[in-house]
C-alpha cells in the first residue's frame, strides 16, 4: 500500500479510469470496481451497497457470497452499512460485532471477518450508497486507506448517478404546491419579517471528478483561492461596522480561513490523488463535514461552518458559477434561506430588502448570529429540511419569537400576520415615545430598568430604548468570537468605549463565563474531554480562578479602562463565599498593583455575585455583608432548581418561571437582601416578560436586566400597576401555597387594564 493518501488514491484511479472508459455494463463495471479496491487495499472484502427505492441493497462484492448481491436489502439506519448512509459518516471498526449498530447477515458468509470500514457515496449531499471493506483480522484500517476509501467514493458516485443504478433525486427539484406549511427551529435574531423565499446559492454539483492533467488543476485552485482572498479583503474593507468592534473581529477570524496553508494543502492532496479542482475542494469538505458531525463543542462547530463558507466560495469561483442571490440582487421583500451562511456573504445582501434568514444549521453563538443582530435582521436556525420544503418565490411569514415559519400561508393567515406586524410596529412607535419617561409604577415605585449587553454596538441600545444602565455586559463575547485570546489592550478599549456610550448610567461587567458549553478551542488543554454536564461543569468563576492569568488581565482591563468612573464588577457561578472573596482579591490585588505604577484608577469599586447556583442561597448571610449588590440569573438557576435542561423540548413546560417554587425561592432571597439592605436585581430572560416582570416586581424587586427589545413593554406595565397592592397579593398567594400563579397574575393585568406583550 502507498505511504500517502494521494498515492493511493492515485494508484486506484488510474485502474478505475480504465473500468470506466469500458463498454462494459453498470454491473459489470462495479465487479471490477470491488476487486481492484480489495487488491488495493489489501482486504478480504470490498462491497458496494446502492439505495435503490429508499432501501440499501447489495450490488457488488468481493469476498462476501455471490448469492447475496441483489438479495441482502437494508433498511436506512439499519445496521452499520445503514447508520453510514444516514449520517452520512465514515466508520472504521477493529471489531465490526461489537458496534451496537452491527447486523449479521447470514447469506453473505461475513461471519469470519472481523475488522470494517464504510464510507458513504455521496451526490447533492445525500448519501445514494456505501463502499465499505472488511478484513479476517481485527484492526483499524490506517488514515491512508480510509482517505483513498473516500477519494474512490467520490468517483464512484460520478460512475453511479451516470448510470442511473442509485436513487437520485433532484435536490434542487421543485417542491410539490401542498398548500401552507408550518415549520419550527431555533430561536436566533427576534424578530417578524414577511417576505419570498430566495435561496442563498444554487448548489455547485461536481459532475467531472477525475483529473485529465493534475498541473492544470492545481493552477485553477491557486487562481480560485488569488481571487477568493481578494473578495474577502473588499468585503471586510467594506464591512459597516467601523475599524473597531466584535463584528470586524468576526470577519478578520473569517478572513483567517482564506490563507490558511493546512486547508490549501489538504486540496493539493486531492488534486494529487488524480481528482479535479471542483472534486478535490468538494472531497475535503465532505469530510469536514463528517468531523462536524462528530464535534460536541458549538464554538468549533462555528468554526467549521465557516470554512464550510469558504468552500462553498471557493467552488463557485473554481467551477465559474458566481452568481448568488445576494450577486444577482434582491428584486422583491425577500427571506433568505440557506443550510448555513457566513457573515461576510450576509453583509452582501442589500438591507432593504432582505427581511429575514432562515437556516437549516445555525447556533446562538455562531459568527453570523452576531452579525444578523447587528444589521437588526431575524433569524430563525435549526429548520429541518427547510430546502426541501418550499421553493424560489413562495411567500414566508416569519415570526421569531413565536418559533415559527409560515410558508405559503393562505390569505387569510397572510392579513392576520400583517395585523400583527401592523400592530407590533404601532406597540413599538408607543414605546419608542415613552423613552424618556421613568420607569415608576402608579404608586410612586421607582424600577430600574437596565439592558443585557454583550457587544460594543449594544451600548448604543441605552439610548435607543431609554434604558437607565447596563445591569449585565457579558465580557466573554469578545473571547468568543476571536480566533485567540484577546489581548488585555484589546479588552480595556472594548470596556472603555461600553463606559464612555454608557455616560453617567452604570454599567455593571461580569466576569467572564466561559468553558463548559462555550469552551474555547485556543484556551483547551491536550487530553481535556468534553464534560457530560457543561452547564453544571468546570466553567465561568470556577475556570477562571484555576486559570487565573485570564482574569488577572481582565481586572486590569477593567480597572484601567474605568478610571475616573465607577467600576461595577460581578462574578458568576458562585457557590460558596470563599470563591467570591478569591476572586475579589485577585481584582484588589491587581488594583493595589496599578496604583503602585500610578496608574489612573477607578474613583471606586462596587462588587456583586451572581446568584445562579442554589447553594448559594443557604449562606446569604455569610455573602451579603461582603458585596455591595447581588444579580439573579434566573436562566441557569431555574434549571438547576428544577433539574430540568431549558433546551430540553420535553421539559420545557417544567421549566415555569412563575411556579410557586421558583417564586418562593426568590422571595427568601430577596427579603434576606433587604435584612442586609444589599440592592437586589434580576438579569435572566424571566425580567424580560412582561407577566413574569410583574412577578419579580411584586416580590420587592426593584432593578431588571433584559434584553433592549423588552424595554418598552415592560416599561409600558410598570407605568400602569400599583406595586404596593401587588406586592400585597403575591405575598397573600404564596403564604396560602396557590399553585395557579400565572392565572392569577393574568387575571390581576386584565381586570386593571394592565397590557402584556
Amino acid at each position: 500500500m502507498p505511504t500517502t493518501p494521494a498515492a493511493a488514491a492515485r494508484q486506484i484511479l488510474v485502474l478505475l479510469q480504465e473500468v470506466m472508459a469500458s463498454r462494459n455494463s453498470a454491473q459489470a463495471k462495479l465487479n471490477k470496481v470491488v476487486e481492484i479496491i480489495g487488491q488495493s487495499l489489501s482486504s478480504e472484502v470490498c462491497s458496494i451497497y446502492l439505495v435503490r427505492e429508499g432501501v440499501l441493497e447489495l450490488f457488488a462484492t468481493r469476498g462476501l457470497k455471490q448469492e447475496a448481491v441483489h438479495v441482502t436489502r437494508m433498511a436506512m439506519g439499519e445496521g452499520l452499512v445503514g447508520l453510514i448512509a444516514t449520517n452520512v459518516e465514515t466508520l472504521n471498526l477493529d471489531e465490526a460485532a461489537a458496534h451496537p449498530d452491527f447486523s449479521y447477515r447470514p447469506e453473505t458468509g461475513e461471519d469470519r471477518f472481523h475488522s470494517f470500514a464504510g464510507v458513504p457515496i455521496v451526490r447533492r449531499e445525500r448519501a445514494i450508497g456505501v463502499l465499505c471493506v472488511q478484513h479476517v483480522e481485527p484492526r483499524r484500517y490506517e488514515e491512508v486507506e480510509i482517505e483513498a476509501l473516500q477519494t474512490v467514493a467520490m468517483v464512484l458516485s460520478e460512475l453511479i448517478a451516470n448510470a442511473e443504478l442509485a436513487d437520485d433525486g433532484p435536490a434542487d427539484a421543485r417542491v410539490a404546491e401542498t398548500g401552507t406549511t408550518m415549520l419550527h427551529g431555533l430561536q436566533l435574531v427576534m424578530g417578524m419579517a414577511r417576505g419570498h423565499a430566495v435561496f442563498h446559492q444554487p448548489r455547485i454539483h461536481v459532475e467531472h471528478t477525475v483529473a485529465e492533467d493534475t498541473e492544470a488543476e492545481r493552477q485553477r485552485v491557486i487562481s480560485a483561492f488569488a481571487k477568493m482572498r481578494e473578495q474577502i479583503d473588499r468585503m471586510t474593507g467594506a464591512a459597516e461596522f467601523g475599524t473597531e468592534g466584535e463584528h470586524q473581529e468576526v470577519l478578520e477570524t473569517y478572513k483567517m480561513f482564506a490563507y490558511d496553508e493546512g486547508w490549501i494543502r489538504r486540496i493539493n492532496e486531492a488534486i494529487d490523488s488524480g481528482l479535479t479542482a471542483e472534486a478535490a475542494i468538494e472531497r475535503v469538505q465532505q469530510r469536514t463535514r463528517m468531523r462536524m458531525r462528530q464535534i460536541d463543542d458549538p464554538l468549533l462547530q462555528d468554526r467549521m461552518h465557516d470554512l464550510e463558507d469558504m468552500a462553498n466560495r471557493l467552488l463557485r469561483i473554481v467551477s465559474g458559477q458566481l452568481g448568488t442571490a445576494a450577486q444577482l440582487g434582491l428584486r422583491q421583500d425577500a427571506i433568505l434561506i440557506a443550510r448555513n451562511l457566513g457573515p461576510a456573504e450576509l453583509l452582501e445582501y442589500d438591507r432593504r430588502r432582505l427581511k429575514g434568514v432562515i437556516l437549516e444549521e445555525g447556533s446562538l453563538t455562531a459568527h453570523v448570529t452576531i452579525v444578523a443582530r447587528a444589521m437588526g435582521v431575524p433569524v430563525l436556525g435549526r429548520v429541518r429540511d427547510v430546502r426541501h420544503q418550499l421553493n424560489e418565490g413562495d411567500l414566508i411569514l416569519m415570526d421569531v419569537a413565536e418559533n415559527t415559519l409560515l410558508i405559503r400561508p393562505s390569505a387569510d393567515m397572510d392579513e392576520a400576520f400583517e395585523n400583527k406586524l401592523h400592530v407590533t410596529q404601532k406597540r413599538r412607535a408607543e414605546f419608542a415615545a415613552m423613552r424618556d419617561l421613568p420607569s415608576v409604577t402608579t404608586d410612586g415605585q421607582r424600577i430600574e430598568l437596565m439592558v443585557n449587553a454583550g457587544l460594543r454596538e449594544d451600548a448604543q441600545a441605552l439610548d435607543l430604548v431609554g434604558a437607565d444602565g447596563i445591569g449585565l455586559f457579558r465580557t466573554e463575547f469578545q473571547f468568543l468570537v476571536s480566533a485567540t485570546l484577546p489581548q488585555r489592550e484589546k479588552q480595556q478599549r472594548l470596556y472603555k468605549d461600553v463606559l464612555d456610550a454608557a455616560g453617567d448610567r452604570p454599567v455593571i461587567f461580569r466576569t467572564v463565563d466561559i468553558g463548559g458549553d462555550k469552551a474555547l478551542p485556543y484556551m483547551q488543554r491536550d487530553g481535556e474531554e468534553l464534560e457530560d454536564n457543561p452547564a453544571m461543569g468546570w466553567r465561568a468563576l470556577r475556570l477562571a480562578l484555576e486559570r487565573d492569568a485570564l482574569m488577572k488581565a481582565q481586572a486590569r482591563a477593567l480597572l484601567e479602562a474605568s478610571a475616573g468612573k465607577v467600576l461595577n464588577i460581578m462574578f458568576p457561578m458562585v457557590s460558596e463565599p470563599w470563591e467570591y472573596e478569591q476572586a475579589r482579591a485577585l481584582v484588589e490585588h491587581q488594583r493595589d498593583w496599578l496604583q503602585g505604577q500610578k496608574k489612573k484608577l477607578p474613583i471606586a469599586v462596587k462588587y456583586g455575585a451572581m446568584l445562579e447556583v442554589p447553594a448559594l442561597a443557604e449562606v446569604l448571610d455569610l455573602l451579603l455583608p461582603r458585596i455591595d449588590f447581588l444579580s439573579i440569573g434566573t436562566n441557569d438557576l431555574t434549571q438547576f432548581l428544577f433539574a430540568a435542561d431549558r433546551a430540553h423540548p420535553k421539559l420545557a413546560e417544567r421549566y415555569d418561571w412563575l411556579s410557586i417554587a421558583i417564586l418562593r425561592f426568590l422571595d427568601r432571597v430577596v427579603r434576606a437582601c433587604a435584612t442586609h439592605q444589599v440592592p437586589v436585581g434580576v438579569c435572566g430572560e424571566m425580567g424580560g416578560r412582561t407577566l413574569e416582570a410583574m412577578a419579580l416586581i411584586g416580590l420587592g424587586i426593584r432593578r431588571l436586566s433584559i434584553t433592549p427589545a423588552s424595554v418598552g413593554p415592560v416599561k409600558a406595565m410598570i407605568r400602569a400597576i400599583d406595586a404596593s397592592a401587588l406586592q400585597m397579593m403575591m405575598r397573600e398567594w404564596l403564604n396560602d401555597g396557590v399553585l395557579d400563579i400565572r392565572a392569577r397574575l393574568t387575571q390581576w393585568a386584565v381586570e386593571r387594564g394592565v397590557e402584556l406583550s
